[in-house]
């Protein structure tokens, strides 16, 4: 894993972070820490802690905002179904961190790099190194663009089904015929790994990568709805 990998995610993201030790600090479990004792080497955990606190404002905010005629234990019940790791595993899941985590060889071996809670704890620590690097700004303009988006307007539980819900809009905005298309397949019969591109009316809207044909293809439907809920969103 070396810094070539960080510079992918940041393109992949559209993020650029002006303190990159902070970034990889944000990815480095515990388990690779304690297997490469001697350095300067820190853990993303203190970066979980406060990765939550900023998310906590900035869901409450986002609720606030888009709900104004919500009463506070309504809008405390939304925030609850947000902030809570099955669904920050699921952003994680969706942007595909887990292929960038520094692990152990002990917890590489367990697949912690598919485990929610580690997944979900990578969430929370990239988004407190984002506030460090760049400010609540910075981190509030990364939630509208990658992950406001992934939440269902009517329960506000993060989308399952990105291939229904990208054919729904498709459709509503008569875009043309949605096709899943494999790009790539990489690695041993027993290690695959899948790389799918989704196109709608002939024109490419997002990419995925994933262990199954089907995961490669949720993910390339989440990327293609969360760019078609921003131009949605620019177009109001």
């Amino acid at each position: 894993m070396k810094h070539d990998r960080f510079d992918e995610l940041q393109q992949r993201l559209g993020i650029r972070f002006r303190r990159t030790k902070l970034l990889r600090q944000a990815f480095t479990h515990t388990s690779y820490v304690n297997e490469h004792k001697g350095g300067n080497t820190q853990d993303n955990e203190r970066l979980e802690f406060l990765g939550d606190a900023v998310l906590q404002l900035l869901v409450s905010e986002f609720l606030y905002t888009t709900h104004p005629q919500r009463p506070e234990g309504e809008l405390t019940r939304m925030r609850a179904s947000i902030v809570c790791e099955p669904s920050f595993a699921r952003f994680a899941e969706t942007l595909e961190l887990g292929r960038y985590v520094l692990l152990g060889r002990g917890e590489e071996q367990l697949g912690g790099r598919q485990r929610p809670a580690l997944l979900a704890d990578l969430f929370e620590s990239f988004v407190g190194a984002l506030y460090l690097d760049q400010g609540l700004i910075a981190v509030r303009d990364f939630l509208e663009a990658s992950i406001f988006p992934l939440i269902d307007a009517e329960d506000h539980l993060p989308v399952k089904d990105f291939k229904s819900k990208l054919q729904e809009r498709a459709q509503h905005r008569s875009l043309g015929q949605i096709e899943y298309v494999i790009e790539e397949e990489r690695g041993p019969a027993h290690d695959r790994e899948f790389v799918i591109r989704v196109l709608i009316g002939g024109e490419s809207w997002g990419q995925g990568t994933g262990r199954t044909k089907k995961e490669a293809e949720q993910r390339a439907a989440a990327e293609a709805w969360r760019q078609l809920s921003a131009e949605d969103k620019s177009d109001k």
